[in-house]
């Protein structure tokens, strides 16, 4: 091989050729990022007009919206063996057949089983996008652009959650529009259109996808491993220099003798060892801690939190939207800076931010929940025969159970306005609990609190094992109902409301330019070759199961302890989160794997923490 370039002209051509084809790949990747946004972020928008028309029980819409973390979650335990048998490219174009294969199947399902069966698809898609994808970008990326190549994934990732936003909001409008006809068949109609439409405008990413990754090379790593080393060379020629892929294949070589000379004296190397031990107990506590933040819960209940906080259902409509804008032009920022300032510095930034900014808004819940007054004897008074309960929350109700505790008027119970009250009721039958939605005295269109034993009790025996192992199924199905706890709190004024807002907007923001745009990349950085497949399946999936058990823990931990008490721990794991990264995270910037992989062993000091 000539360590020398060819010709001026050649070398030119060769040099521009390099760059469409990094751009392309960019692009490609890019758009497994925004498939992974729009699973995250599409069901929000279709979700009322998919309740509203599909006649489905609460434990089968339950089940269609969880069938999307089920699939991911599966997928993603065995994507790493996947990537490793199949090959990245190979398996990024299945991930993205299972997407675009989805869409048909949930925008043209009649009923429960098809529909469900396309949500696990789409999740299916989710958890091999969210493995492959940063592993092929770090495999194929040089040193001097992955991390702001490794960084378009999320921005396109929130370019996803953006578009499915405002796609909701479009059929929102159409919604609002058919109903001001004053024709309910029509309305209907409408509805099961909007959530079906919704689906189909998500298509085309997925198909585009799918044609991009069969365009692309095998990543050069993956086929070095397989011994093909002439393929190895020709696909680090694509996106590099002549002479930074003779340098790399030297490195990978290096590597490879390394383990070959310790396999002659053990025939397996121990996973135990310092330089795999590290970075995959790192990499697992970057990404535990980073959805600990609490980023998945105040995504999906951002609009609930924005109208608890004071405003309309229309304005935290919208704020939801700035929120998703927020996100999307921050990440554009950290991916300026990642390349510049580095991965450690951009983390422990954003962790100390957000910090600040979770406490900010926890604070101002804490001076609105401060007066929240436990109805629980006058709500339980309220429960009929049949064990079940239907209470439509308005002005008159809420002066009723504030009076029955002790306040008279329109400002009854420690003071609260009975005209903007607000209800959350903890109740269980059995063993089981739940906890209803946040209803406001002030919404004169809201539906009624609706507390049945088929809202709080699983479906069947399966699902109740999973729910609560310890708990008797049978006995619950017969059990009465008991009010836990029926907190009745003053809705607090707009102008709360947008403080909140611009509380999470900070968060929004230190998080996108900062851990949102790092972790993909550190992934895939800190994970040695050899386990790199593999560790990023196991700690993405430890970052699905705290997402998920956070998700479960949200509504009923807010409706016992406060928004407060969920912002404060939130800022509690965040912290964790810094110091984590202050204190062990290495800096990676500009460094190839192998130098990354060496600095873990022990063998070279050219990654430095700080």
């Amino acid at each position: 091989m000539r360590a020398n370039g060819p010709a001026p002209r050649t070398m030119t051509d060769a040099s521009a050729s390099t760059r469409r084809y990094n751009a392309f790949l960019l692009l490609v990747s890019g758009l497994g990022g925004l498939l992974y946004g729009i699973d995250v972020g599409i069901i929000g928008g279709a979700y009322p007009y998919l309740e509203a028309t599909s006649g489905f029980t609460p434990a089968q819409l339950s089940d269609v919206v969880a069938a999307v973390l089920l699939g991911s979650v599966v997928s993603t335990l065995f994507a790493g063996l996947l990537a490793d048998w199949l090959g990245r490219r190979t398996l990024m174009s299945l991930s993205g057949l299972f997407f675009a294969l989805s869409i048909p199947v949930i925008a043209l399902a009649h009923g429960f089983g098809s529909l469900l069966l396309g949500r696990l698809l789409q999740g299916v898609s989710a958890g091999l996008v969210g493995v492959v994808v940063p592993l092929y970008l770090a495999e194929c990326l040089a040193a001097s652009h992955r991390g702001r190549g490794t960084a378009i994934f999320q921005w396109m990732l929130t370019l996803g959650i953006v578009a499915a936003a405002l796609v909701g909001m479009y059929f929102s409008y159409r919604v609002d529009a058919v109903a001001k006809m004053a024709d309910p068949a029509a309305l209907f109609r409408f509805k099961e259109h909007a959530w079906r439409g919704i689906f189909w405008v998500s298509l085309p990413p997925g198909v585009v996808f799918v044609i991009g990754s069969l365009m692309v090379t095998e990543s050069p790593r993956w086929l070095f491993r397989r011994g093909q080393r002439q393929r190895a060379h020709a696909a680090l020629l694509r996106s590099r220099s002549p002479a930074q892929a003779a340098l790399e294949i030297k490195e990978m070589e290096a590597s490879a003798r390394n383990a070959a000379s310790a396999a002659g004296a053990q025939i397996r190397e121990s996973l135990l060892r310092r330089k795999y031990a590290i970075p995959f107990l790192l990499a697992c506590a970057i990404l535990a801690c980073n959805t600990a933040t609490g980023i998945n819960s105040i995504i999906g209940y951002n609009t609930g939190i924005l109208i608890e906080s004071g405003l309309s259902d229309l304005s935290a409509h919208w704020g939801y939207v700035i929120f998703t804008c927020v996100n999307f032009l921050m990440t554009s920022v950290g991916m300026a800076l990642v390349d510049r300032k580095g991965r450690r510095f951009l983390i422990v930034l954003g962790t100390a931010g957000i910090i600040v900014a979770e406490s900010f808004v926890g604070i101002l819940f804490k001076t609105t929940e401060a007066r929240s007054v436990d109805c629980r004897p006058a709500v339980q008074a309220l429960v009929g025969a049949d064990e079940q309960l239907t209470l439509r929350f308005d002005p008159a109700t809420a002066e009723k159970l504030l009076a029955a505790q002790g306040g008279t008027g329109k400002l009854a119970g420690n003071g609260i306005d009975s005209r903007r009250a607000s209800l959350a009721v903890i109740y269980s039958y059995g063993d089981f609990t739940a906890t209803t939605d946040f209803a406001r005295s002030d919404e004169a269109a809201a539906t009624p609190i609706e507390i049945t034993r088929a809202n709080c009790l699983p479906a069947n025996r399966i699902e109740a094992l999973f729910k609560n192992p310890f708990a008797d199924w049978n006995a619950a199905r017969r059990a009465p109902l008991k009010i836990q706890k029926a907190l009745v709190g003053e809705v607090p004024q707009p102008g709360h409301g947008w403080l909140v807002a611009l509380g999470l907007y900070a968060f929004m923001a230190l998080y996108a330019m900062g851990p949102g745009v790092v972790v993909w990349l550190a992934l895939s950085e800190l994970m040695p070759t050899r386990i790199r497949s593999n560790g990023m399946s196991i700690a993405l999936l430890i970052n699905q199961l705290v997402s998920t058990t956070l998700a479960a823990i949200f509504l009923p931990f807010v409706a016992r302890h406060g928004y407060s008490s969920m912002f404060f721990l939130f800022a509690a794991f965040t912290l964790v989160y810094f110091l984590v990264a202050t204190l062990f995270l290495p800096e990676t910037r500009g460094k190839t794997l192998e130098e990354i992989e060496a600095y873990f062993e022990g063998k070279a000091v050219a990654v430095r923490p700080g």
